[in-house]
């Protein structure tokens, strides 16, 4: 006879009660959720990249629910509620400053934008949670998904004695990178250097025939680009350092690639055309038209290569998509057992309930794309995208969620699929302009908070997996959080983007704020609906991409966004990167065990995830200081020199502290906090 499988036993097992669905629990988690939330909002406009809140929401919270003497299943609680707010914020950040930046909305204001806004992350959160609650069980289970980052959260959980250590730490560094970045600001020193025009050729003086013979007389030309220093970002070197020295090379490649290579050539050859438009009283101003250059033709191009890099991405992952689409509808064909039979830890939301809420949500998006567009035909078919494509990748969003985690969860990628598939299908129907925009990216900003929302939840089903939580409480949690959060995740957005607008920015898709997702999906939506897409560009940004893809490059997405952000942006997070490769290469020399290796690594991304925490939620005060321009400090010094300064400080630190916390080689290794 058969044996049996074994059934998995949970960290608190099934027949254990124990406090878990608290207020504290829920108070905490919700007022971590905003604050994670509001971070990331500010870390995905600045630099195109979210940090996981799963870790810091873990740690903050076991060590406030500690004064509490609270259970492990209420921090769990805690964590889950506190790490939604980061894929809201991710949802919205990709696509809301769109709307602004393809002109569907006059501005970003109150009255123009927060209803419209909050009504697209309500629906799409909602969507999420409730598409990933048809699959929870299957892909929980499914042991060929190994979910890295919820093993991690667990196991942080267990190791719970660590956590009022570990969050001493953490704060440390959010008053090191939140000082650091106000003082910059404050002009104590430069946060930006711009280095200067590099000239490749005799700008002037180098002839080249541009056709006829070869002694014509030929136009001038030069090659020319205008190169930045790293801007001094305790968040960019953080952003760096967790991702990496492989993945932080790779983003800078692109823009090595777009200042080092493509702005000298186009200059070279377009140089005495532009020169006319950029010269006054006898001066040309080179840096503003390789700036031009750089907006206007490589940006273009450095979408061509996201769109293949997100094809390829979709491409990598199909077998995980299938697999998760045939687990999904299986288990919809079965007879589920009542709830009262079932035991503690496998009690989810009725299926019947969450079909009956999806209906109620369609209907809804129904009545919200017929607001956007004044068509009835158009709203059925753009809810319908929705439903079938959110579903789709929700289930692909939790199947990579299962294999990379959420951090390293190609959302943008997915959201780009979803906003080409709608466009065509508005431009069948006949729309084009500001309403055709609107829809598309209407149907785009749901998908994308649907996803991510998704991915997040299903990693937090698995972390309760483990410990021995209850579903339906997870899920009754989640639901409250992304209400909440999506309610209040406009008011960070709209500070950051009327901050930069009163300093004398542009807002969204500017220096400041240049939310590389959100440019890029405007870009699609008026290229396919509107016509005002440099289609040679993109194709030449495509055949880009398959050149990466022929040359095995581990991620041409990553390589694309970094054409796409200012070079001093990717050049800081480069420095992050290497930074982190300094701390493991002494670490390796020292000789540390892997207990000691351990602890250096989760020091680390405390330290990392400290720094950003710190600039980014000082950055939102900094906005908000904007409407009292007389409570700004001036320090009138603007030498970048102090500044580097500050920079290699930074990194000194991130190194030196981690190493210090090494510990002894004889003490047990503790969990790893990223895997």
């Amino acid at each position: 006879m058969a044996q049996q499988p074994t059934k998995y036993q949970p960290y608190v097992p099934e027949h254990v009660k124990m406090t878990e669905f608290t207020a504290r629990a829920v108070i905490i988690g919700i007022l971590l959720t905003l604050i994670l939330g509001a971070a990331n909002a500010y870390l995905g406009l600045r630099a195109g990249i979210t940090i996981a809140a799963t870790y810091p929401a873990a740690v903050i919270g076991m060590a406030a629910l500690r004064l509490f003497r609270g259970s492990i299943l209420e921090e769990n609680v805690c964590r889950t509620a506190g790490s939604i707010g980061e894929s809201v914020a991710a949802g919205a950040i990709f696509t809301l400053p769109a709307f602004v930046i393809a002109g569907a909305w006059p501005s970003f204001g109150f009255g123009d934008a927060y209803l419209k806004s909050t009504a697209l992350m309500v629906v799409g959160s909602i969507v999420g949670v409730l598409f990933v609650s048809l699959v929870r069980r299957g892909m929980v289970e499914d042991p060929e998904l190994p979910f890295p980052e919820s093993t991690a959260a667990a196991e942080i959980h267990k190791a719970g004695r660590r956590g009022a250590e570990a969050v001493k730490y953490l704060f440390y560094n959010i008053a090191i990178g939140g000082v650091t970045y106000i003082l910059g600001k404050f002009n104590l020193y430069a946060l930006e250097h711009q280095i200067g025009g590099i000239a490749v050729g005799s700008i002037g003086q180098s002839k080249v025939r541009l056709g006829g013979a070869a002694d014509a007389p030929a136009a001038t030309a030069g090659g020319y680009t205008s190169v930045a220093a790293p801007d001094v970002s305790p968040a960019y070197l953080g952003v760096g350092y967790i991702i990496g020295p492989r993945l932080a090379s790779l983003q800078f490649s692109g823009s090595v690639l777009a200042w080092g290579l493509m702005v000298p050539l186009l200059m070279f050859f377009l140089g005495p055309q532009l020169q006319p438009q950029f010269t006054a009283n006898g001066v040309t101003n080179w840096d503003g038209m390789a700036a031009s250059v750089w907006r206007f033709i490589v940006r273009p191009i450095a979408v061509g290569g996201m769109l293949v890099g997100s094809a390829y991405t979709l491409f990598r992952m199909r077998k995980n998509l299938t697999g998760g689409l045939s687990r999904a509808f299986a288990e919809l064909k079965g007879d589920a057992p009542s709830l009262e039979s079932l035991s503690r830890t496998e009690r989810y939301m009725s299926s019947k309930i969450v079909l009956a809420l999806i209906a109620v949500m369609f209907f809804l998006m129904i009545g919200l794309y017929y607001f956007f567009s004044g068509s009835v035909t158009a709203a059925v078919v753009a809810a319908l995208v929705m439903i079938v494509v959110g579903f789709f990748f929700a289930t692909v969003s939790g199947s990579l969620v299962g294999v990379i985690g959420s951090s390293n969860n190609p959302i943008s990628g997915l959201t780009l699929s979803t906003l080409i598939i709608a466009a065509l299908l508005m431009v069948a129907l006949g729309f084009s302009g500001p309403t055709g925009v609107a829809v598309v990216l209407g149907v785009a900003a749901v998908v994308c908070v649907s996803s991510a929302v998704a991915g997040e939840l299903l990693q937090d089903f698995k972390v309760g997996y483990i410990l021995g939580g209850t579903p339906r409480t997870i899920q009754i949690v989640e639901l409250i959080a992304v209400i909440l959060a999506s309610l209040l995740m406009y008011f960070p957005l709209w500070l950051l983007n009327e901050g930069d607008l009163r300093s004398g920015g542009t807002g969204f898709g500017g220096k400041a704020l240049p939310a590389p997702q959100a440019g890029l999906m405007a870009m699609l939506a008026q290229g396919i609906v509107g016509g005002e897409m440099a289609w040679p560009l993109v194709a030449a940004g495509a055949f880009l991409g398959l050149v990466m893809i022929m040359a095995q490059v581990r991620s041409p997405m990553l390589v694309a966004v970094g054409m796409y952000l200012p070079f001093g942006t990717t050049f800081a997070i480069f420095c992050g990167g290497m930074t982190r490769w300094i701390a493991e290469q002494i670490t390796k020399r020292r000789g540390f065990n892997a207990a000691q290796s351990t602890r250096v690594e989760n020091a680390g991304v405390l330290t990392a995830s400290g720094l950003i925490a710190g600039e980014a939620l000082i950055g939102l005060v900094w906005s908000g200081l904007q409407f009292k321009p007389e409570w700004i400090l001036n320090f009138h010094n603007e030498s970048y020199l102090i500044g580097f300064l500050v920079l290699v400080s930074l990194a000194i630190l991130l190194i030196v502290f981690p190493l210090g916390n090494a510990g002894s080689p004889d003490e047990p290794a503790p969990p790893a906090a990223m895997m």
